[in-house]
Parts: C-alpha cells; structure tokens; sequence
C-alpha cells in the first residue's frame, strides 16, 4: 500500500465522522460556548446586558442558600424518581423477558405506545385524575368513602408522579435489554448445583442485570433532575426544581447571563453524574437498550 493510500485510509474514518461531528458542534459545542460566554455578562436595571467579565452571576450562584436548597431539592426528587422506577420497572422487563407469549414484540410495543403521546399531555392528565373534580375524587365520593374532595395535586409526591409516568419505560427498556442477553443455561447451572429458584436470581440474574439497571438509572436520573415540565404543572410553589429557576430566569426576567449561570451549574452536576457512569459502566448498556 502506497504513501497515498494509506493517508486516505487513516483519514476515512474522520471522513465518515464528519456529519456527525459536525452536527454535535453546531447544535451543541458552538451554544454550549455562548452560554458560558453569557454566564459572565451582567444584566443592568434597564434591562440591558453590559458586555465583560464579571462574576457577580456565579458568585449569586455558588453562595445565594436558596440556589443550594433546589439543586438539593433536584437532586432528591431526581433520585427518589429513579429508586421507584427501579422497583417498578424490574418486574415487568423480567416478565417480558421471562413470559411463554408468542408475540413479546406486541408487550414492548404497549411499553413503547406512552411515546407517541405528547409528554406535556400526559402531565396534565394527572390533573384530570388527581384534581379536586378529577376521576379519584369523582370515584371515592361515589363509593362514600370521602365526603369532600381531596387535594392531592401540586406538592412533591405528584411531581415525582408525574416523572415516574414519563421515565419508567426508559428504565424497564434498559433492564429488558440487560436480562434478554443473560443466558439462560447459567440460571439452569445454579439450580442443578442446589440453588432456589430465589437463589439463582440473586446470585445469578440480579447480578448480571446490574449494568442494565445502571443505565436506566443514568437515564432516569438525568431527565429526571433536567426537567422543568412537570414540578411546573404538578408542583407547588415550595416544589420547583433547578430547570425552573433557569426557566424563569431567562423566559420570565429575561435575563441570559444568570439563566447562563444556572444552566451551567446544572450541566456539571448531571455532567458528573455522567462522568462517574461512565468511569464504572460505559455507554455500551445505553446503545444497547436503543438498538434494543
């Protein structure tokens, strides 16, 4: 092989690279940059944003308790959200994988089907459920049990709620995928051996589906803790989470160079969180439950 050719082919796999990188810089690399070239301009009483280096937006930031009390709070609900989906979405990917139905495809389809509605829509239908006139409260009036309606909505238990009934498929994909590459002849192994069935599932099963259940809990946490969506339509006052301060900073006050700060504190927390995954587990969980 040629001088030539062999720089075309070390250069080939950069070439088939480039729309993808690309793209990641231009959506993400080249905004990403504004924001923290944002996040040291100041926003003057006028309304104006004065151009320079300033640190008063990351001092507010770093030292303000109530900054801390919501990313405290975020970091909460984004980890109580992902215990219940762990509890919740383990039983049905074992099942799904376990079952003796012809057609699995038609259960991960009903799993899938959640998706095809809008995300903001399925949070404001709890409101139809849980609300003063909503379908619960019509139902325990009707069977006696209440006299007057209960209030159930905008605190903390439905705003976990709501991100449980976004996130839980993310997680039961993800365990799903990480049980149906388990074979089953080392489950088998453990029961000729004198193992229970409850025995070969925590010495055999449970631990092999652990890197399944590490990526639905990235993902769930992640989109959990980023979201602004549903504490804004199921939360309280007293519930918001760290998107809504930089929601109301940049869309309510207009001011960018704050939001720019908060948005930045977010990204290396769940930028941490992610760096940790990947220093213990890798991607390859994730790709797999995708291409799943």
């Amino acid at each position: 092989m040629t001088a030539t050719a062999a720089e075309v082919e070390r250069r080939r796999p950069w070439i088939l690279l480039t729309p993808a990188l690309s793209a990641v810089t231009l959506l993400m690399v080249i905004p990403t940059c504004f924001i923290v070239v944002y996040s040291f301009w100041l926003r003057t009483a006028v309304g104006d944003e004065q151009v320079g280096f300033y640190l008063d937006n990351w001092q507010e930031v770093l030292t303000d308790p109530f900054y801390r009390y919501i990313l405290w709070q975020t970091i909460k609900i984004a980890a109580i959200t992902t215990l219940v989906c762990i509890v919740m979405g383990y039983i049905p990917a074992y099942f799904i994988v376990h079952t003796q139905i012809r057609h699995k495809a038609f259960l991960l389809l009903l799993l899938l089907l959640p998706f095809w509605i809008s995300y903001i829509i399925r949070t404001m239908s709890w409101i139809n459920i849980l609300g003063v006139s909503g379908a619960v409260n019509a139902l325990l009036q009707w069977l006696g049990i209440i006299s007057a309606p209960l209030h159930m909505l905008y605190n903390e238990a439905t705003v976990i709620l709501g991100l449980v009934h976004f996130l839980l498929p993310f997680m039961i994909l993800n365990i799903y995928v990480s049980l149906d590459g388990i074979d089953r002849n080392l489950t088998d192994a453990a029961k000729s051996l004198g193992c229970t069935n409850w025995q070969a599932f925590r010495e055999v099963t449970l631990p092999l589906s652990v890197p399944g259940l590490a990526a639905g809990s990235l993902l769930c946490f992640v989109l959990g803790a980023g979201t602004y969506i549903t504490p804004m339509i199921l939360g309280g006052p007293r519930d918001a989470m760290f998107a809504n301060l930089v929601f109301e900073a940049i869309i309510t006050q207009l001011n960018w160079p704050l939001g720019s700060a908060l948005s930045l504190v977010l990204l290396m927390v769940l930028g941490a969180v992610v760096l940790t995954y990947t220093r213990f587990m890798g991607f390859d969980q994730i790709a797999k439950s995708f291409r799943g």
